[in-house]
């Protein structure tokens, strides 16, 4: 069993505070420790750290290095660019191919939350023996909706096929509001959560049928990567991938799709009302991260700055988040926090590189 974490995005959500060279996996948002180390420190419980392997982009790489303590650096995977899934995917495949032809790959987001440790590399077990039996299994983990969340994608969930394994009848991406609340109503659809477990030599097949074009390039990184070719080679194999996620262009056409239910406390922190969700709140349902902070009629915000000595003070305020950092400021909804990624499209538009 072998483990590639995926630490190559910004998290667009979590702006301000996210940024390219401090992404969201490299912040410490629900705890002490950075949302990267925690994947880490659940997988301890699964597998040494030799079996584990981190894929990043350049910009990321020395940061994920400082970030991490007793990891070794040769299973840190560094992308020229960034591909989308598929190729990150891909890529770490042809990677634990080199080291053992029959490695069961378990992939995960670097930037999740989980609750219950003990139940994750439980279901996680389970996925993985299955695999073993089923070697051309697709498999991953859907969690059981709690609310009509329009930021996941879901799971439509068929029959049982064993004991705890179910074939998927489909994959639906985000949906609108009205439609999350028939999805929890039905009692089928589950979030889909971005884990999945196979073995690396059937992603791969699975990517020639469906992908052809980004095997050929996957192929090509293998033989560089066999010659010891020059990072230049590696660079401009990675130019010519097709950028595409491994939803949209696998798991939702491939055929011997199976899922395990996880639930055991699993959040994707996608956005500052996942922060206020899961942090404790004060008596007036604050959850305030601040060291000076005085309010009068303010309740259920989210209130956080990085200047511990600055008073923050409120009036009125109900249902905000208001994210304060040295350089810029964040005042929103908490109802329309997954609309920050679009705020973020626009200061890319008007050329604000410096705060992004």
């Amino acid at each position: 069993m072998y483990a590639l974490i995926m630490a190559g995005g910004v998290g667009a959500r979590f702006w301000p505070k996210s940024r390219l060279k401090t992404p969201k996996h490299l912040l410490t948002i629900v705890n002490d420790k950075t949302m990267l180390e925690n994947t880490i420190i659940r997988l301890d419980q699964l597998m040494g750290r030799k079996d584990i392997f981190i894929i990043t982009n350049r910009e990321q790489k020395n940061n994920v290095i400082e970030n991490i303590k007793d990891f070794r650096e040769e299973n840190i995977i560094s992308e020229p660019f960034g591909k989308n899934t598929a190729a990150a995917i891909g890529y770490g495949a042809v990677k634990l191919l080199l080291r053992d032809p029959d490695a069961v790959m378990v992939v995960l987001p670097a930037d999740h939350f989980i609750k219950n440790i003990n139940k994750f590399c439980s279901v996680i077990s389970d996925a993985v023996e299955y695999c073993k039996k089923d070697p051309e299994a697709l498999i991953t983990i859907g969690i059981e909706p709690t609310h009509p969340e329009t930021g996941y994608g879901y799971i439509q969930v068929g029959g049982e096929v064993k004991k705890g394994v179910y074939e998927v009848k489909s994959f639906a991406e985000k949906p609108n509001f009205d439609t999350a609340v028939r999805f929890l109503e039905s009692g089928e659809f589950y979030w889909n959560s971005g884990m999945f477990i196979w073995k690396a030599e059937t992603i791969l097949k699975n990517i020639q049928k469906f992908l052809p074009d980004l095997y050929e390039n996957l192929m090509d990184l293998k033989k560089a990567l066999i010659n010891n070719d020059s990072d230049l080679v590696i660079e401009r194999i990675y130019s010519e991938m097709r950028s595409i996620s491994i939803d949209y262009g696998v798991m939702e056409r491939a055929e011997n799709v199976k899922v395990l239910l996880g639930n055991f406390g699993w959040s994707d922190v996608g956005s500052w009302f996942e922060i206020y969700r899961l942090k404790d709140k004060d008596e007036k349902s604050n959850v305030v991260d601040c060291d000076k902070f005085i309010a009068i009629d303010t309740e259920g915000c989210l209130i956080s700055t990085e200047n511990k000595e600055k008073l923050i003070t409120c009036i009125g305020l109900h249902d905000l988040a208001v994210i304060d950092t040295q350089d810029s400021l964040l005042i929103t909804p908490l109802s329309r926090s997954q609309d920050v990624k679009e705020l973020v499209e626009k200061i890319k538009a008007n050329k604000l590189n410096d705060v992004l």
